[in-house]
């Protein structure tokens, strides 16, 4: 299923540049704008996808997410 994402994800980049690229260079026409935002929509949301998929599966690791140790507080100022 991974790899059906992943082309998916390439497919879907490949229409938003192409279709883009046409939209601003032929005067926004309707039908490439819809088909470039179309294919910006599928390759975030494949992209989002694979990016979680690889994290569960421990292909790449999570982010270091930092938190304020309870006893930190900020300068009074003085």
């Amino acid at each position: 299923m991974a790899k059906l994402i992943a082309t998916l994800n390439v497919v879907a980049w490949a229409g938003f540049w192409a279709f883009g690229y046409l939209a601003l260079s032929a005067g926004h026409a309707g039908g490439q704008v819809a088909l470039a935002a179309l294919g910006g929509g599928l390759g975030l949301w494949a992209w989002l996808w694979l990016v979680k998929h690889s994290e569960a599966t421990g292909y790449a690791p999570a982010p270091r997410r930092g938190y304020p140790d309870e006893e930190f507080t900020l300068p009074t100022g003085h």
